[in-house]
């Protein structure tokens, strides 16, 4: 190697942005194929690339931690935790379950909404299908529901109401547009996501059986509905209380959150160890590790480098087809919420620079709806939440299991065309 090269690759190699680059490109690749929690890695590394002598002091690394994120996330997940444990959401879902009078044709759009209303109330996907999934397949298996069927209507349903402004992974979204400079209201950011899986869940619901279900109501199912007691009602008056204040009263949404968490604890109506318990750690520790080695690729020059490479990749014209189904790709395999996210929202006006044209707004849009899409897929936790709670009663796991995992691949496409002809009505 001639002395000139030599420098040039130690130049490179010591370059904040192409190291920060490189970075982004190990955690993508370990969230894809490695059990890692990459927020973890990416900890260590937003500090190795900023605080690499020349680059940033550690005290920078420090501040651009997301402290505000990283609160709000944890208030909203402790709340809806204290009302999981005190048994709130379950009486509310079993009675849920009774408004539609057991009728087969109609289980199916039940648990759809359940797990939608669910999700968007706060704990968000992940949670509201493990929650509902074990009731849907016990009520659906007595109703003599196709188990495909009502896997894809849960995920969904838990999917389309995931962007809701209460829930932990709206606010995840909803950060990451304020970090970008992106006008746009929290329910123009949940529209376009809940229109999207419900038009999916529809098309579900006709290939695999929901219409030849039967009008007439089924055998109750085994097992007995939990029903609202005094703590549950109590709960549910601090919940909609909560609500009231953030939307009304313009409160902070985690902080207030604490503060609803601590009047259960106080007034016994929840408790505070299995509050704690409940709070997804991991989670909340790989979305704020991505978002802190994304604050170190703005300052380093990391993300303009990120931006460029996108741009070669779309037109002002395709970009938001283009973004939806390589988010879409990446997110089959890798975290929606925890990496995807907090990687590709905050490019995006710097993408819609490098094109020389593009609504940034219909490609943040696009990578909510194209990275969210494919995650009824088993190689995600809600496909895999869904064929689980299944598997006991009788359904066949690797059927399942082959179903959606080509019918969350084809998600990739849809959401592709989707954001490409209709995500424009949503501005």
């Amino acid at each position: 190697m001639s002395p000139s090269a030599s420098t040039d690759f130690v130049f490179m190699a010591m370059d904040p942005a192409l190291g920060w680059l490189g970075a982004l490109v190990i955690v993508i690749a370990l969230s894809l194929t490695s059990r890692i929690n990459v927020g973890l890695l990416a900890i260590a590394l937003a500090w190795a690339v900023g605080g690499w002598p020349g680059n940033l002091k550690p005290g920078a690394v420090l501040a651009a931690f997301p402290s505000s994120l990283f609160l709000t996330l944890l208030g909203v997940t402790l709340l809806f935790g204290a009302a999981e444990k005190n048994g709130t959401l379950g009486a509310l879902t079993g009675g849920f379950v009774g408004v539609f009078g057991g009728i087969a044709a109609l289980m199916p759009v039940a648990f759809y909404l359940l797990a939608s209303v669910v999700s968007a109330m706060g704990p968000g996907a992940i949670a509201a299908t493990a929650l509902v999934a074990p009731i849907a397949m016990v009520t659906g298996g007595a109703a003599r529901v196709p188990p495909v069927l009502m896997a894809l209507m849960v995920a969904n349903g838990a999917n389309a109401g995931a962007l809701s402004p209460f829930s932990a992974v709206g606010v995840i979204v909803q950060t990451q547009f304020e970090k970008a400079g992106l006008p746009v209201s929290s329910w123009q950011i949940f529209l376009p996501n809940f229109v999207a899986h419900t038009l999916v869940a529809v098309v579900a619901y006709g290939m695999f059986g929901g219409l030849k279900l039967s009008r007439k109501p089924a055998a109750p199912a085994g097992g007995s509905r939990p029903t609202l007691g005094r703590p549950h009602v109590r709960t549910l008056l601090v919940l909609v209380a909560w609500i009231a204040a953030v939307m009304f009263g313009g409160l902070h949404l985690g902080l207030a959150a604490f503060a609803a968490t601590v009047v259960l604890i106080l007034t016994g109506t929840a408790e505070e160890a299995g509050a704690l318990k409940s709070v997804p750690w991991p989670v909340i520790l790989m979305v704020c590790g991505v978002s802190l080695l994304v604050e170190v690729g703005q300052a380093t020059g990391g993300v303009e480098l990120f931006t460029r490479l996108l741009a070669g990749l779309a037109s002002p014209s395709t970009a938001s087809g283009v973004m939806a189904l390589v988010t879409g790709i990446i997110s089959t395999y890798s975290s929606t919420s925890g990496v995807v996210y907090p990687a590709f929202l905050p490019a995006v006006p710097g993408l819609v620079a490098q094109m020389g044209g593009g609504n940034p707004l219909e490609i943040a849009l696009s990578i909510n709806v194209g990275a969210a899409l494919v995650d009824v897929s088993p190689l995600s936790t809600l496909g895999a939440l869904c064929i689980a709670a299944a598997a006991p009663l009788g359904a066949d796991p690797k059927a399942m299991f082959r179903v959606m995992l080509i019918w969350g691949f084809s998600m990739a496409g849809v959401g592709a065309v989707f954001c490409q002809l209709f995500i424009g009505w949503f501005i």
